[in-house]
């Protein structure tokens, strides 16, 4: 059960902080939670400045927000898969589903830092590249997942993106 829980608080740290584009015509209202769900704590940070990104901000954060949309779903989906084989005792279902989490964190990994590589505005090449470090310490123990750190760091980046 604890794993569950662990499981549901990172998913929605996670899908909530997944993107970084300004404004979203299609964006649906906010679906309400189907089980238990517990807010991920903010802590306190240095204030960090307000203002968009510049230079090619508005390119580089459309491009991190579709590599982290799409390697943000396909986490939680295995992740979700694994958690559900080792229920079920599938030893080779639940490391197959392991190994494609980590291919999906690998591959969000290295669009982090292209993207980071590619910014012209000093803030935001960085915080691609501290988001980049952070997302490389991300394993499959739900348990260990720094979520505060993420949420953090996430907020910052809609910061510089506009959001």
């Amino acid at each position: 059960m604890r794993r569950l829980l662990a499981a549901t608080v990172v998913t929605t740290v996670l899908l909530t902080g997944s993107g970084c584009s300004g404004d979203r015509a299609d964006e649906a209202a906010p679906a309400s939670p189907v089980g238990p769900s517990t807010a991920p704590t903010v802590l306190p940070s240095a204030p960090v400045s307000v203002a968009p990104a510049g230079g090619n901000g508005p390119q580089v954060c459309a491009e991190a927000e579709a590599a982290s949309s799409t390697a943000v779903r396909t986490y939680v989906e295995e992740l979700g898969k694994m958690i559900a084989a080792v229920g079920a005792n599938d030893s080779t279902g639940a490391e197959t589903a392991r190994k494609r989490a980590e291919s999906a964190l690998t591959t969000w990994r290295t669009a982090l830092r292209q993207q980071s590589a590619k910014a012209t505005d000093p803030q935001l090449k960085t915080l691609l590249n501290d988001l980049a470090t952070e997302v490389g310490t991300l394993g499959t123990d739900v348990e260990s997942i720094d979520e505060t750190e993420l949420d953090r760091l996430q907020q910052r980046l809609d910061q510089l993106c506009g959001r």
